[in-house]
């Protein structure tokens, strides 16, 4: 029998320790393999399928997919806090499962031949493909995958940890199969997570600083290998063409660009300008200013530049101007609920938007999550027992963001924030408003897009009527990512995407636990014993109800705090591309599916 490798991890000292055992734990219920796993509900592919059917299995292979990059990069490690990760790096490595872009959250197996999943939810085990090779031809084992965790585990960002918080131990039996066993039977979302993160070549790595920033092209065993690299300005993506996966059915139809590259410009119109002179073939637009006014050029009025807008079913998330709750000044709810009345989206809607956007009322807006109206039966069930350390409105009164008239005459709301800003101790001395302190309030917008300048002025103007100062301060990609990542910040633009079946990483995005971890996505710095209680109550979600309930309570209480100004949101890709790119016609719901596309040279 060959040696078992048991790696047990030790919550809240951040190491790992390595023991051998003479055989690996008893299992906790029967259970059969399977070729994929699903959240909720079952697989919608079986298991002799032949690809995805939103691919076109005979799209031709070759040509190259060019887009845009802003900023910079100087790493291409994208794993630990330190440096900027150069974009698209991911396509060299492989994961265990991998996902279909038309379930809302099913995986199939990849580096897994299998997966076996306890009926109890006490551990999942997957057994590896003996194909599965890195691209320097060494074969993917088990101790690969324990490397790769141990060493995410304990290096690596934070969101590792608090995404893998609830693995107990890892158990290696073989060459090829690796059991982890969990502290909790309740995470029913831990299996599909633990299949998505990339496995790393431990040969590779291990006479290597893995906490060091690299330029030295890493080795994967994905689609694609690491090609020319300019640094910070471009990288070339080369298809691997010996790639020991590209027959697999969930591959057919897909990676088919020779190249894929990213050029990096300093300025987003540039990057358009330079998209129009045909440097670049893809283009997705995040401006409704640009969509609507940008490309009005010859090469689209022929035809040669394809302008589409491709409807998802996707949560739009939470994209909104957010405090740093760590800063003083943005500790007293009043004041966030104040400055929230200074912002008059209806007139910036109309203006700078062309009517283009719907107000995000919600962290899940698109979505079933959404909490609306007062609380259900359900919802109040949980939110019951906090009662006493929750805004009553939640209660009694539903959530509604203020709605201007949109002609830039929002007197009301301002002389409602002023009053606002007043009762939280922030009077208006000498005609600048005053903290409890005296001192005049100075607010810092840190930017590093120049696109968000126009919508920042108007904000900033309304500010101004209330007696406070706020300056725009735009920084290049690097000293912007430093910045946020150890909170150096007063008020950013802060996107929050969601899916359509959130879990684990909500402790992330939300528990207080990670409030003040360098580079952990809990950007505006939210502790809440509340919050931390209904980010629990989605992960250990025994259905799909369950799982609705508790994201809708969480809204609520998110949305009550006042912890960011929200923005808008739309419900589909806009892309733009040259004609000789092609997209499948019949696009998955959940996913642009890049991967999918081709070329007709």
């Amino acid at each position: 029998m060959p040696l078992k490798q048991t790696i047990k991890k030790v919550l809240g000292h951040g190491s790992l320790f390595v023991l051998l055992s003479a055989s690996v734990a008893g299992l906790s219920h029967a259970a059969s393999p399977q070729h994929g796993i699903a959240m909720h509900g079952d697989l919608k592919y079986p298991a002799d399928f032949a690809h995805f059917d939103y691919v076109n299995p005979n799209a031709p292979k070759g040509g190259v997919l060019k887009q845009s990059s802003l900023g910079s990069f100087d790493s291409l490690n994208p794993f630990i806090i330190k440096g900027v990760p150069a974009a698209g790096i991911g396509l060299i490595y492989d994961t265990l499962l991998e996902a279909s872009s038309d379930e809302a959250l099913s995986k199939y197996g990849l580096l897994a031949k299998s997966v076996t999943r306890a009926d109890d939810n006490s551990w999942v085990e997957f057994e590896l493909n003996p194909q599965a090779k890195f691209h320097d031809g060494h074969p993917v084992t088990a101790e690969d995958v324990i490397f790769s965790f141990t060493t995410l585990m304990r290096d690596g960002r934070p969101l590792y940890r608090a995404y893998y918080a609830d693995i107990a131990e890892i158990n290696q039996d073989g060459d090829y199969k690796v059991r982890f066993n969990f502290k909790t039977t309740e995470n029913g979302e831990l299996p599909l997570i633990i299949g998505q993160i990339p496995i790393l070549p431990k040969h590779y790595w291990q006479d290597k600083d893995f906490t060091k920033t690299t330029l030295d092209a890493p080795l994967g065993s994905g689609p694609y290998t690491v090609g020319k690299i300019d640094n910070g300005r471009s990288i070339t993506y080369q298809r691997n063409e010996n790639y020991w996966a590209k027959d697999l059915p969930l591959n057919i139809g897909r990676y088919n660009f020779d190249q894929i590259v990213y050029e990096y410009y300093r300025d987003g119109t540039v990057a358009l300008e330079a998209f129009k002179a045909g440097n670049l073939n893809f283009r997705r637009e995040n401006s409704s200013k640009f969509w609507a006014t940008a490309y009005d050029t010859p090469a689209v009025q022929d035809g040669k530049i394809i302008k589409e807008e491709i409807k998802h079913q996707n949560p739009t998330g939470m994209q909104a101007f957010a405090f740093n709750l760590r800063r003083d000044e943005f500790k007293n709810k009043q004041v966030r609920e104040a400055l929230n009345l200074a912002f008059d989206f209806e007139w910036t809607n109309k203006n700078l938007f062309y009517n283009a956007y719907t107000r995000t009322s919600s962290y899940f807006s698109n979505s079933e999550l959404a909490s609306s109206g007062l609380p259900s039966e359900a919802e109040l069930a949980l939110l019951n027992p906090f009662k006493d350390q929750l805004d009553p409105s939640i209660f009694t009164t539903p959530f509604k963001l203020t709605e201007t008239k949109g002609d830039g005459r929002n007197r009301i709301e301002l002389r409602q924030a002023s009053r606002l800003l007043t009762k939280a101790g922030w009077p208006i001395v000498d005609g600048k408003r005053v903290d409890e302190n005296g001192k005049p309030v100075e607010i810092e917008m840190l930017l590093y897009d120049t696109a968000f300048e126009r919508i920042v002025h108007p904000f900033k103007k309304n500010l101004e009527r209330l007696g406070i100062d706020l300056n725009i301060r735009i920084v290049d990609t690097t000293q912007y990512i430093n910045r946020v990542r150890s909170f150096d910040f007063d008020m950013i633009v802060h996107s929050i995407g969601q899916s359509n079946s959130p879990g684990n990483e909500q402790r992330e995005f939300w528990h207080s636990e990670y409030a003040n971890k360098t580079d952990s996505s809990n950007i505006m710095g939210v502790s809440n014993p509340v919050v931390d209680a209904l980010v629990e109550k989605i992960i250990t979600a025994k259905d799909r109800q369950t799982l609705i309930t508790a994201t809708r309570a969480l809204d609520r209480v998110l949305l009550s705090g006042h912890y960011v100004i929200p923005h808008w949101g739309i419900t589909a890709f806009r892309v733009a591309y040259w004609n000789n790119l092609k997209h499948p016609e019949k696009m998955p719901p959940y996913d642009l599916a890049m991967d999918a596309w081709w070329s007709e040279e």
